[in-house]
């Protein structure tokens, strides 16, 4: 009695745990359809429910043409971005040579989406030669601002730019903080400049040996920053965080983590090297993004190796997207926004309804099948493919709303898919009972001996499926991508539909009067099994079946050539014993 109430008490305990892993999923979408504006169903990708249509082109001066290979360099940064984000399903193409197209699941991309992808991400680092106010008007010493003003944020402060244009050095630069990159006509343009006339293309595409007159990036302060001394591309990494203290205690304020290259690691620390020595503003570094200056610190002491830290009013996501494009890298050309257009699915709701009605055939199939070959016993069959489809449903939905995945025709294929693969995981515990049932095991014992059996392989075989799923959606795009990842997501399901329903069910009907006295309708038929029902839930098997049972299963076993060998020895022996009966016969007579 002990040993059958134990694997009753694992199986209650794992159904409970699936109980919970169920009304987790339900709660969580309950959860989003009431507060963060979720649905019920999966969003749908472009080939179902359309989309919108960017087309950008590309930033260039006068004379300039982008090339193929920029072309392609883009096409896969934009991508990368676009993935990092979350929206899935997306279509980047070329167009023209020099345009790019790309088609996003959904009728209204927002503004982040959007920014994500045309904007260059190019990160350079410039020493600052002159800083002041953001116009072109400049307050002098005696007119300073009142304590209003100066609590104005939009009030001009006082400029830190000591040089005057007679002042200036003509001399050859010798580093990027050399003022005599301060020419008298730079001085004046620097002079004129407001940070109201600042265009973020231009100053994008600005050389990179040059000087550059700019603002920040919330117009406050215009800077003239001297040629880029720190190539953006010299980034090794970037990831999003919370800011520390040189004791390691957290400021609270997310930042933006930057490790350098081996190139940007000397280079960085040469500058900053020289930067502390100098006297303000030329004593500060510009981290310029896309033309604007995100901050510009003072440089207090060397940083020698390779990692920099960006701060400056930062949130989660603002941090997260600086962090996105910065890793995935710059796009070697700046891009405008030439188009947003709404494009119609391209497949659309009648495929969507003979996908649907593919899989619920093929359902059917499997459920027919089952209780065909496994009588009632098929019924855990249905059972559990029906507990996988509606935490899959549930999982799909999240992700769908909290990932951004979209559900194309290709990923329902992948769950059709994964109809036959998780029925495959039935059939090979079954089949495992049964045999632990022929070899004269009580089922209660048949069950958890061919559990042991089972597991292995199914896990074997699940391994494999999700190795194949994995390398599929790392090396394809697209709504391949699509069917490899609910490929993987049913795979991870069936093993925990194995665990925590199928078996634990057959552990509690394996108790049962019904299935354990091997009823014809059971499944467990002892004369279809080949053996001898004894009473107490045991089976024995008799000589006579054991005899057929081995003589059959050799014979499946045999390969062409052992059969044939055995025909020709049939054959033979059949053959001598006709002249042994007739030397006889002349013997007799």
């Amino acid at each position: 009695m002990a040993a059958t109430s134990t694997p009753v008490r694992k199986a209650w305990r794992s159904l409970g745990w699936l109980a919970g892993i169920i009304v987790l999923l339900i709660g969580l979408n309950t959860a989003g359809a009431i507060w963060w504006g979720w649905g019920w169903a999966p969003k749908l990708a472009l080939d179902l429910d359309g989309g919108t249509q960017i087309i950008l082109t590309p930033t260039l001066e006068d004379g300039q043409s982008v090339t193929d290979e920029q072309l392609k360099q883009s096409v896969q940064i934009i991508r990368d971005r676009i993935d990092a984000a979350g929206v899935s399903e997306s279509e980047i193409t070329t167009q023209g040579g020099d345009k790019i197209v790309i088609s996003i699941p959904g009728t209204s991309p927002d503004q982040a989406t959007l920014d994500r992808i045309k904007q260059s991400a190019r990160m350079d680092f410039r020493p600052v030669l002159l800083a002041g106010g953001p116009s072109a008007t400049t307050v002098s010493p005696t007119d300073s601002p009142t304590d209003d003003a100066t609590a104005d944020p939009e009030a001009t402060p006082e400029p830190t730019d000591t040089p005057s244009p007679s002042a200036t050095p003509t001399a050859e630069p010798t580093d990027g903080s050399d003022l005599a990159w301060v020419t008298p006509e730079l001085r004046e343009a620097y002079d004129a400049f407001s940070c109201d006339q600042l265009d973020a293309a231009t100053a994008s595409a600005a050389p990179a040996a040059e000087p550059l007159i700019t603002c920040d990036q919330y117009l406050t302060e215009k800077y003239l920053l001297g040629p880029v001394e720190v190539q953006g591309g010299d980034i090794a990494d970037a990831q999003a965080g919370m800011g520390t203290t040189s004791t390691g205690v957290s400021t609270g304020q997310w930042v933006v983590n930057l490790s350098f290259n081996g190139d940007g690691t000397k280079a960085f620390s040469e500058v900053t090297k020289r930067l502390v020595k100098l006297e303000s503003p030329r004593n500060r570094f510009a981290v310029v993004l896309d033309g604007a200056v995100v901050l510009a610190p003072t440089a207090n002491d060397p940083i020698n190796d390779g990692r920099a830290q960006i701060s400056g009013g930062f949130t989660q996501e603002s941090s997260k997207f600086l962090a996105d494009q910065l890793k995935f890298g710059a796009l070697p050309v700046g891009f405008t926004v030439e188009s947003t257009d709404t494009i119609s699915a391209t497949l659309g709701q009648t495929q969507l309804q003979s996908g649907l009605i593919a899989g619920l055939i093929g359902l059917i199939l499997v459920f027919v099948y089952s209780l065909f070959q496994y009588r009632l016993l098929g019924t855990v069959t249905i059972a559990s493919l029906i507990v996988a489809g509606v935490i899959t449903y549930f999982v799909v939905n999240i992700m769908s709303w909290r990932e951004g995945y979209r559900l194309s025709l290709a990923g329902i294929a992948g769950l059709i898919v994964a109809i036959g693969f998780t029925a495959d995981s039935f059939i090979v515990y079954f089949e495992r009972i049964r045999d632990e049932l022929r070899d004269g095991r009580s089922l209660v014992g048949a069950v958890e001996a061919g559990w042991k059996r089972a597991l292995r392989t199914v896990l074997a075989a699940k391994s494999v499926n999700l190795l194949s799923a994995i390398i599929l959606f790392v090396l394809a795009v697209g709504s391949v991508r699509g069917f490899a990842l609910t490929l993987g997501v049913t795979t991870i399901i069936d093993v925990i539909i194995v665990i925590l329903f199928t078996h634990p069910m057959m552990q509690l009907l394996a108790t049962t009067k019904f299935f354990a006295s091997g009823h014809p309708a059971s499944g467990l038929d002892p004369t279809a099994l080949g053996a001898v029902y004894r009473g107490r839930a045991e089976f024995r098997v008799s000589k006579e079946a054991r005899r057929a049972g081995a003589s059959r299963e050799a014979e499946r076993r045999q390969t062409i050539a052992e059969r044939k060998a055995a025909e020709l020895a049939a054959a033979s022996a059949a053959t001598s014993g006709k002249k042994k009966d007739s030397t006889g016969k002349k013997e007799a007579r």
